[in-house]
C-alpha cells in the first residue's frame, strides 16, 4: 500500500495511524509507505539539494514517491480527489494548477497526458466547455488512468468518488472516451446531490456538486477497439437512505445496474428505452445553438432605463483613478483600460472606459431577458460586456425569436422551453447553467435564412402534403416543449439531454400544435412576436388588477402572497386576484413571479459587482409590468389543458423518427459566418447624457 499526501498535517497523522495499526497487527517493521508529495508533479523531476535535516527527510520522501510514480506497478488506485475548478484572473502571473498532467514534461515535445481528455472534446465541437476540465478531480482521474493502465499493459482497477460532472457534461467527451478505451468494464454509482440544479437532491457530503462512485476494471492487455461496458445505478432519497444502501452492499449483484450506451463519447447514462429515444433531438432539428450574453458585471443591467442612465453618468463623471473601482474587473473580464473599435458614436469608436469624458453620451439600451419572463434593460456597449456572444447580436432583428432551454443539463419541473424576443442572458432560462442553451429561429437579422436543418421542412411538407414554413416548425416545437406536461411525461427520459421532439405526420394535428405554440410565443414575448391579425401587440388583460397603488413615498422593501385571499402585497400596494398557480409557476425551479419581484425590491436579489449597483430606482415604476407578467401567466396556465391534450394526441399519432430526418452538417451547427465586427450591437446610437 502506497499513499500520496500533499499537506504536512494529514501526512503526519497518516504515518502515525498506519504505523500504529501495523504494530497492533504484529508487524515488526511498522513503517508506512505514505509519501509527502504532489501527485500531479512529474515522476521524472529530480530533487533539489537540501540544507537541514528536516529538508533532507522531506526530499528523501519525495524521491521515494517519485520512484513509486515512475517504476512501481500499481494494481489498484483508489481515492477521493479534491474538487477545485480553477478560475483565475488571466493577468495573474505564474503557472496554473494541474502540474505535469496538464503541462507535460518541461522541455519535452511530448504532449501532456491531459490532452487525451481535451483533444477529442475540441474535435467534437465542445471546445467551449473545456473550462470545466480544469479541475483537480479531472487531473487526478487522468493521472490514475496513466499510472495503472497507460504505463503498463497489465490490468488493474481505478475507483474514485468524485464530482459527477464527467458523467454527462459535453466537455467531458474525451474523458469518457479515454475511460472506455482503458477499461473492460466500468460501474458507476450515481449518488446525486445537486443543490444548484433544476432537480435538487440530497448529497452524501456537505458540498454542492453532485458526486458519483466509479469502479473501472481491466483484466489484462487493453482492447482499444472495443469500448468498455458501462453499468450505472442511481441511488435516490435522503442522505441517510443512500448511506444505508451503500452500507448494505456486499457485491455488485446487490444493486440494480442498467447498461449505458456503447458509443465512445456518449454520456454515462443508461441507454434510452421506449419510443422517446427514436425521435429527433431539438438540436438536430434546429442545429445552431448559442450561449447567451455574459455581461460579467451587474450594474449595466437594470429593470429601469433611468437607473442605467444615472449609473453611466456617474461612471463618466468619476475621476480616472475612481473609474476602475466603479467599472470593476471580473475574473475573466475586461479592464477599464480596454479599447474597443467600431462600437459606434456612443463610445467615440476607440475610447476606453478609463478615457471617458465626464459628459460622454449614454450608450443605447436594449431589452434584455435576464431570467425567464423577466425582461430588464442592458447598456448595449461591448466595453461593458465580458462575453458578448457576437452571433446573437448579428442575428438580432425585428422578426427574431430565441427559444431558451437546458440543452446540456437536466430539466426540472415546468416548461422545457421559454421564448423571448429580447437579447438573452447566459443564465436566462433558470438562473444558472450557462451554456449553449439559446436556439435562434433565424440565422440572420433579416429573417431570410432559417435555423432549420436543410431538408427537414421539405420532408415534412412531402408527408403532410401541405406547405409549412420555418415559423410553423418553430411554433410547433414550442407548442410541444413549452408544456409542463412534456417534462412530467418524460421525466426519466429527460435525464439524457437534449430534449427530443415528437413530430407528427398528421398535417391537421401539426397545424393545431403550431397554432397553440404560436399563441404561447406571443404571450411569452409580451406580444412582440407571432401575433395574429386580431392581436394589437399588447398582452391580453387578465383578471388581476392593482387594487391598492404602491406608495411613491417609500420604495418597497419586500413582498408577500396570501393564497387564502389571493392578494399579492408589494410594499404597501396590493394586486388581486392572483391565483396560487400564478404565484407558484416555475421554470425548472425558478419561481417566476418571486424571482421577478426579488430583482425589483429595495435591496434586490443577486450579487453586486460595483458601487454603481447602489444606484437604484427611487420610486416604484413597475406596476404595469407586474400586471403584464401576471396576465401572461394567467393566459399560459389557462392554455395548459389544451396543450396537454395536444401532446397526448401527438404521442399517440404516427411520428417521424430521427432516422427519417436529414442529419445536420457541421456547417449548420456553427454560427452564421461572417459575423460583422463593426456593429455587433444594432442601434448603438448615442443618447443625450442628461434625461430628455
Amino acid at each position: 500500500l502506497h499513499a500520496f499526501e500533499l499537506l504536512v498535517g494529514p501526512y503526519s497523522v497518516a504515518h502515525l495511524r498506519i504505523s500504529q495499526r501495523l504494530r497492533d497487527g504484529g508487524v515488526a517493521d511498522a513503517s508506512a509507505n505514505v509519501y509527502l508529495t504532489d501527485t500531479l508533479e512529474s515522476p521524472n523531476t529530480p530533487s533539489e539539494g537540501t540544507r537541514t535535516l528536516l529538508q533532507e527527510q522531506i526530499v528523501r520522501d519525495r524521491e521515494r514517491a517519485q520512484q513509486v510514480k515512475r517504476d512501481v506497478p500499481i494494481v489498484v488506485c483508489l481515492g477521493n480527489p479534491p474538487y477545485d475548478r480553477e478560475q483565475l484572473n488571466p493577468d495573474e502571473d505564474g503557472q496554473r494548477k494541474g502540474g505535469w498532467v496538464r503541462y507535460g514534461e518541461r522541455g519535452s515535445d511530448e504532449p501532456p497526458i491531459l490532452d487525451d481528455f481535451l483533444k477529442p472534446a475540441s474535435e467534437a465541437g465542445a471546445g467551449v466547455h473545456l473550462k470545466n476540465l480544469y479541475n483537480d478531480y479531472v487531473y487526478f482521474w487522468r493521472w490514475a488512468l496513466w499510472k495503472v493502465f497507460d504505463s503498463t499493459d497489465a490490468g488493474g482497477i481505478v475507483t474514485f468518488i468524485t464530482a459527477s460532472s464527467y458523467l454527462r457534461g459535453p466537455g467531458f467527451v474525451g474523458m469518457r472516451r479515454k475511460m472506455r478505451e482503458v477499461f473492460d468494464e466500468l460501474w458507476v454509482i450515481d449518488l446525486e446531490g445537486d443543490s444548484l440544479g433544476a432537480r435538487k437532491t440530497d448529497n452524501v457530503f456537505a458540498i454542492r456538486p453532485p458526486v458519483a462512485i466509479a469502479i473501472g476494471v481491466r483484466a489484462g492487455s487493453p482492447s482499444p477497439d472495443t469500448p468498455a461496458t458501462v453499468h450505472k445505478v442511481r441511488l435516490t432519497g435522503s442522505e441517510r437512505a443512500k448511506l444505508d444502501t451503500l452500507d448494505s452492499v456486499e457485491s455488485f449483484d446487490d444493486l440494480a445496474w442498467r447498461d449505458c450506451s456503447s458509443d465512445w463519447d456518449a454520456p454515462f447514462y443508461p441507454s434510452g428505452r421506449g419510443t422517446y429515444f427514436t425521435w429527433p433531438t431539438v438540436t438536430d432539428v434546429f442545429p445552431w445553438q448559442q450561449s447567451g450574453v455574459k455581461v460579467g458585471r451587474t450594474w449595466p443591467i437594470s429593470p429601469s432605463k433611468n437607473v442605467l442612465n444615472e449609473r453611466w453618468r456617474s461612471l463618466a463623471a468619476a475621476p480616472r483613478t475612481r473609474k476602475a473601482d466603479l467599472f470593476i474587473n471580473r475574473p475573466t473580464g475586461k479592464k477599464v483600460t480596454d479599447s474597443v473599435k467600431g462600437t459606434g458614436s456612443a463610445t467615440g469608436g476607440h475610447l476606453s472606459i478609463a478615457e471617458l469624458a465626464s459628459d460622454a453620451a449614454v450608450p443605447s439600451t436594449t431589452s434584455y431577458l435576464y431570467r425567464s419572463l423577466n425582461r430588464q434593460w442592458l447598456l448595449a456597449d461591448d466595453r461593458l460586456i465580458d462575453r458578448r456572444s457576437p452571433p446573437l447580436w448579428a442575428v438580432h432583428g425585428d422578426k427574431q425569436v430565441f427559444m431558451t432551454s437546458l440543452l446540456t443539463e437536466v430539466l426540472g419541473p415546468g416548461p422545457a422551453a421559454m421564448a423571448t424576443a429580447s437579447m438573452p442572458d447566459l443564465h436566462c432560462f433558470r438562473g444558472s447553467f450557462g451554456g449553449k442553451h439559446v436556439i435562434p429561429l433565424w440565422r440572420d437579422a433579416d429573417a431570410s435564412v432559417p435555423n432549420v436543418t436543410n431538408g427537414v421542412i421539405e420532408l415534412i411538407d412531402s408527408v403532410h402534403d401541405a406547405a409549412i414554413t420555418a415559423e410553423h416548425l418553430f411554433a410547433y416545437a414550442y407548442g410541444i416543449l413549452a408544456q409542463p406536461d412534456y417534462v412530467r411525461r418524460f421525466w426519466d427520459e429527460l435525464e439524457m439531454p437534449p430534449p427530443r421532439l415528437p413530430i407528427t405526420k398528421d398535417a391537421n394535428l401539426f397545424a393545431s400544435v403550431a397554432e397553440h405554440g404560436a399563441r404561447l410565443i406571443y404571450l411569452h414575448t409580451y406580444g412582440e412576436r407571432f401575433g395574429g391579425p386580431e392581436d394589437d401587440g399588447l398582452v391580453p388583460q387578465g383578471e388581476a388588477r392593482c387594487t391598492r397603488a404602491v406608495s411613491q413615498e417609500e420604495y418597497p422593501a419586500d413582498f408577500e402572497y396570501d393564497p387564502s385571499t389571493r392578494i399579492l402585497r408589494v410594499g404597501d400596494g396590493e394586486f388581486a386576484p392572483v391565483a396560487p398557480e400564478v404565484w407558484e409557476y416555475s421554470v425548472s425551479g425558478l419561481e417566476v413571479v418571486r424571482s421577478w419581484l426579488n430583482y425589483r425590491k429595495r435591496e434586490p436579489a443577486g450579487r453586486k459587482s460595483s458601487p454603481l449597483d447602489e444606484i437604484r430606482p427611487e420610486r416604484w415604476e413597475f406596476t404595469e409590468e407586474l400586471l403584464e407578467l401576471i396576465w401572461v401567466l394567467e393566459a399560459t396556465i389557462a392554455l395548459e389543458s389544451k396543450g396537454t391534450a395536444l401532446l397526448e394526441e401527438v404521442c399517440e399519432s404516427d411520428l417521424f423518427t430521427a432516422d427519417e430526418l436529414p442529419v445536420p452538417t457541421p456547417k449548420e451547427r456553427k454560427p452564421p459566418s461572417p459575423i460583422p465586427t463593426s456593429d455587433i450591437q444594432p442601434g448603438l446610437e448615442a443618447q443625450p447624457s442628461t434625461p430628455s
